[in-house]
């Protein structure tokens, strides 16, 4: 299968790119007036306001600062009142955007990108990423002349008090026990939670050993967090702890490895929630909502228990599109991204570690006794980078995918998609053997690299 790309400002996460290259000062500034004007006109105001509210936060690159004045002078230029949250988890933005009954949350941040891209992603009121809708009318509104308020009608700026404290209450009081007895090691990314993670962790009971947790501005993501386990994995056996959490550069996924030190990816903790949710009847329609790059492992370990899984498009925003749709209470994403809507109105890395951990202390098992619960289906994924994203439905690389789906028949399956937020193109392939998969995907990666190549 192959999937549809548009070429648009707004990726599958906000606005993503280069900072200072594609992601300028010029267009922070901008997109902050066309945001601040869009979300304003559909939502109206806050009760109680005379002007509307937005939250910024971001995480640490050392562009988000520059990005995150340009933005904040954009919503105070069209007269919206902000609170500068500073450095704070995107799923913490998202809280305070419905805690403090904001019209406008942002995010600055390019969440597991590499230090020199940077992002802005918006939150409507409520904390809930926009729709597709909403982006492009942001997008209409780029650079276009309008009636500027002046005087006493422009915004003000203020910075807002403890976040991190106020974020770590939030996650604890989700637990219905403390932690007490668990040893857990947590890689922060230099990240957006290396300060509200540990404190979080620590507040809850566990006893915890932060690495990762050293941001300088440019070392976010560097051999770290989600996206590079290795170091956690080696702290975890080092340390003896008893599990590891990694969460990527704004802490909206998570990923784990147990006491041997062996990798628990987004599926598994998916499953081991949906369990623990349905035996507290807490999984509303006993429905977990996960997309189409989720192992078919899933699928059968949630079927047999009695579990519905529906599958959406790639992305969290989709995920969350479904679940609002049916009012389901979970879903989520194999790379770590896992939606507790009773929760949060994002994937949010900490939560998930936290009722991970809450899982284990209730049941008494290991993270490995409970990763069991789904055995993974041979899955190999090739990103192609250097790649023209936008020509993914060329003739002779949509019939190669046909034959690889034809070889593989019910006992596999194929998937190329075009990055949202990168310059590459994904191929997924699962089968029968990691030795028919490896070979299926490698051979579609190299169609892609000599059709595409730029």
């Amino acid at each position: 299968m192959v999937e549809p790309v548009e070429t648009r400002i707004f990726g599958t996460d906000g606005v993503r790119g280069l900072a200072n290259g594609h992601l300028t000062a010029e267009l922070a500034l901008d997109l902050g007036v066309a945001a601040a004007r869009v979300l304003v006109e559909h939502g109206g105001l806050g009760s109680g306001r005379q002007r509307p509210l937005a939250v910024v936060g971001r995480d640490t690159r050392i562009s988000g600062q520059f990005l995150e004045h340009a933005v904040v002078a954009g919503l105070a230029s069209a007269g919206v009142d902000v609170l500068r949250l500073r450095v704070l988890p995107t799923p913490g933005v998202a809280y305070f955007t419905d805690a403090l009954g904001a019209d406008v949350g942002v995010v600055i941040s390019a969440s597991h990108n590499p230090m020199p891209d940077n992002g802005i992603k918006f939150l409507a009121r409520g904390g809930v990423k926009l729709d597709d809708a909403l982006e492009r009318e942001i997008e209409e509104h780029l650079r276009q002349e309008w009636e500027r308020p002046t005087g006493a009608d422009v915004g003000r700026v203020t910075p807002y008090g403890p976040t991190a404290e106020e974020y770590a209450a939030h996650l604890v009081a989700t637990l219905d026990k403390p932690l007490a007895g668990l040893r857990v090691v947590l890689d922060c990314a230099h990240g957006a939670a290396s300060e509200v993670g540990p404190m979080a962790l620590a507040a809850a009971g566990a006893e915890v050993i932060a690495i990762g947790a050293e941001p300088d501005g440019l070392n976010i993501n560097e051999g770290c967090g989600s996206t590079h386990l290795e170091l956690l994995q080696r702290a975890v056996v080092e340390r003896g702890a008893d599990a590891g959490f990694a969460v990527d550069g704004d802490a909206d996924r998570c990923l784990a490895v147990d006491h041997t030190g062996t990798v628990v990816d987004g599926d598994q903790i998916m499953v081991i929630l949906a369990l623990a949710m349905k035996e507290s009847g807490d999984l509303v329609d006993d429905t977990l909502v996960a997309t189409v790059m989720s192992n078919l492992g899933l699928v059968q370990a949630l079927t047999a228990a009695g579990v519905t899984v529906r599958q959406t498009a790639v992305g969290d925003r989709y995920v969350l599109e479904d679940m609002r749709a049916g009012g389901y209470t979970l879903g989520g994403e194999q790379s770590g991204h896992v939606i507790m809507r009773a929760h949060a109105t994002t994937g949010d890395g900490l939560l998930t570690a936290l009722h991970v951990m809450q899982r284990m202390v209730t049941t008494g098992q290991s993270l490995q006794q409970l990763a069991a619960a789904m055995t993974r289906l041979p899955q190999v994924l090739v990103n192609v980078p250097g790649v023209d994203k936008d020509r993914c439905h060329d003739a002779e690389l949509v019939a190669a995918v046909a034959a690889a789906e034809a070889d593989l028949g019910d006992s596999g399956r194929v998937l190329l998609r075009p990055s949202g937020t990168e310059p590459l193109v994904r191929v997924m392939v699962e089968a029968p053997t990691a030795e028919q998969a490896r070979s299926v995907a490698d051979g579609l990666a190299g169609v892609v690299r000599a059709r595409l190549s730029l």
